[in-house]
């Protein structure tokens, strides 16, 4: 690179650092006070560049008062909606565990995707340049655009005004002693309420107006609230939870890594062609990776305390009862029978059923009695498509043996990465399994050769025996079944009390010689296997895969499944998984904004049911004296 490509390309990560800051330092904010991991966030900054559009358009594109209007009054906007969302519905969950305050604001996520969908069209909003903005200047021979020269001094300006908001008022200093102690600061007679819903609103307010700024550089469209909450969540966790400073050093280190990926460009070494330019999909997942590997809180965040684990506190598991064997017995038989008096498409969503289910009990399994939630199970479910599908195609090996390659190929998987993975814990713990599943996920994105790249991998078919739907949905089911039950067994085993042990207190099993991390390295690797298997199940069901089945929207649909049917239950994510699926392709097949529909109905069971669909029957049947109370 030259000299004067370095120069501008220093200067375009500033810019970009201005508004990857915004939205991080608002999340960053919100979760010191709450608590609350906000999936909605990214959400927030995509309706800033929507409003900031629609407002521009009505106050005109060419006034320099229009546009900066537009700009400001769409970050107070989104702020009151902020509002309006804390108040309506995160106060109600506050003292609910943090999983289903996580539940709940995906849920927002689809409430507002499919709202913005409604108002402003499925079709990419172009914005206008900013008035007196529109042209460039000259550095070292290369042009620089105004606006975004501009950039450059939004991010410190708006960190040096957080600083003195946070040091130097009387809110900041309750904002701060909130993030320490907010048990303690109601305690001493400040208003609760109030605290957390101005602390939303200056949250939702940053990330609206880190949207806003980008209408001029980058077009309104819906897939912006996933891909800005993961730079966002990467930002927060590099710099150090509830560091703004942090925040900012993180934004200008990720924003400074992509420009000069981009500047790189293709880079011959030994005769091989690296191309840096693909590297800035997944650069902040390698920056967060090697980051919390080498300081687990961040650049300038603290170390936690050891933590009792994410779960509610359980009561001691009691074997599984003839009674409760007898039940699952009965709904296979069940199940069995459904081709009889089902059509091919009941058979369809039935295969999906179960190939989910797997997937869910293996998160379950993770979450629950192991204590270490993950942002990134679709990895090991997408290892496992791909690990079947070359055995199936490259090495043309048959179905049956092929099958096998999937959970063998995420097993493989789950130990590398889940050898660095347990080593943290909580919201860390959580990230970092995100970071390596977005690297595999662009790894299998970008090896066109060997994965098909973007366009996937088709012919898997399976073979004579199976081709048969009945036939292949009693094969599905019966492995689906076999791979959940024998789950269920390995945490009633010595094994899962060793995990239950772990996760409730780390402390207190190593000190009577408990291996936590060995054991818990064990778990991850078998719940990556399992997972591979469903992952293995899929693929020969659809007869083609794409990067998608390792994206982060199917971990986020896995955390769904859990959470809803209850993480406190074995039978939770065979509710949750069944609950989902049916749901997703009832609403799906009938209406255009079935997101919306699916995220109302989820707020709805997370208000109504904290405790999952089978945490709440389950009560009832205590209550009713059908069941012991510890039963599962």
């Amino acid at each position: 690179m030259s000299l004067s490509n370095i120069v501008i390309q220093f200067l375009n990560g500033l810019a970009g650092a201005s508004s990857l800051f915004l939205v991080a330092a608002g999340l960053s904010i919100i979760f010191g006070v709450s608590r609350i991991v906000n999936f909605a966030h990214g959400s927030l900054y995509m309706l800033g560049i929507y409003v900031a559009y629609s407002l521009i358009e009505l106050f005109g594109r060419s006034s320099i008062v229009g546009f900066w209007g537009g700009v400001l009054l769409a970050a107070v906007a989104v702020g009151i909606i902020g509002i309006v969302i804390e108040v309506v519905v995160l106060r109600r969950i506050y003292h609910a565990p943090e999983l289903f305050q996580l539940l709940a604001t995906f849920a927002l996520v689809l409430v507002v995707k499919d709202a913005a969908l409604y108002v402003w069209g499925a079709e990419d909003l172009l914005g206008p340049r900013a008035p007196g903005l529109r042209g460039a200047i000259e550095i070292a021979g290369r042009h620089l655009p105004d606006y975004d020269l501009l950039l450059i001094f939004v991010g410190p300006v708006v960190f040096g005004l957080l600083w003195l908001l946070m040091n130097r008022t009387r809110w900041g200093t309750l904002v701060r002693a909130a993030t320490q102690d907010r048990d303690m600061v109601g305690a001493l007679g400040v208003n609760q309420a109030w605290l957390f819903t101005s602390v939303f609103f200056l949250g939702a307010f940053l990330a609206g107006l880190g949207g806003a700024l980008q209408i001029p550089r980058e077009p309104a469209q819906l897939m912006l609230d996933l891909t800005v909450i993961s730079d966002a969540f990467v930002i927060v966790v590099v710099g150090g939870m509830g560091s703004i400073g942090g925040a900012f050093l993180a934004a200008l280190l990720i924003a400074e890594a992509k420009a000069f990926c981009i500047g790189i460009g293709d880079v011959d070494v030994l005769g091989i062609t690296l191309s840096f330019s693909k590297f800035t999909l997944v650069i902040e997942f390698v920056i967060m990776a090697v980051v919390l590997v080498v300081r687990p809180w961040g650049l300038l965040g603290k170390p936690q305390a050891v933590q009792r684990g994410t779960g509610m506190i359980e009561p001691p598991l009691h074997p599984l009862t003839k009674v409760f064997w007898s039940a699952v017995f009965g709904l296979l038989v069940l199940l069995a029978f459904m081709p009889a008096i089902g059509d091919e498409y009941l058979l369809v969503l039935l295969v999906d059923i179960a190939v989910f289910t797997v997937f869910a009990a293996t998160l379950h399994f993770l979450m629950g009695p192991s204590g270490m939630v993950s942002f990134g199970h679709a990895a090991y479910f997408g290892l496992g498509c791909y690990g079947a599908a070359l055995a199936f195609i490259k090495l043309k090996l048959p179905m049956e043996i092929a099958l096998f390659a999937g959970p063998l190929t995420a097993g493989l998987g789950a130990m590398v990465f889940g050898w660095f993975c347990v080593r943290l814990s909580g919201v860390y713990l959580a990230m970092l399994t995100l970071a390596f599943a977005q690297i595999a996920w662009s790894v299998v994105f970008q090896w066109d050769e060997l994965t098909g790249g973007s366009n996937g991998l088709i012919g898997l078919w399976p073979s004579e025996w199976l081709k048969d739907r009945t036939v292949f949905y009693l094969a599905v089911l019966a492995i689906s079944a076999g791979a959940v039950a024998f789950l269920w067994r390995v945490i009633h085993a010595p094994f899962g009390y060793v995990l239950r042990a772990a996760r409730d207190s780390a402390l207190r099993a190593d000190a009577i010689g408990i291996d936590v991390r060995r054991f818990q390295w064990l778990g991850f690797i078998l719940a990556g296997a399992l997972a591979g298997l469903a992952g293995a199940l899929f693929a020969f069901s659809k007869g083609s895969i794409s990067p998608e089945v390792l994206s982060v929207s199917r971990s986020i649909d896995g955390l769904v499944m859990v959470l809803l049917g209850g993480v406190q239950t074995l039978t939770g994510p065979v509710a949750g998984a069944a609950l989902f699926t049916w749901l997703q392709d009832v609403i799906a097949r009938n209406t255009e904004y079935w997101r919306a529909i699916l995220g109302l109905a989820i707020l709805v069971i997370v208000l109504a049911f904290p405790q999952g669909i089978a945490g709440f029957i389950r009560q009832v049947a205590t209550r009713l004296g059908l069941m012991r109370e510890t039963a599962p």
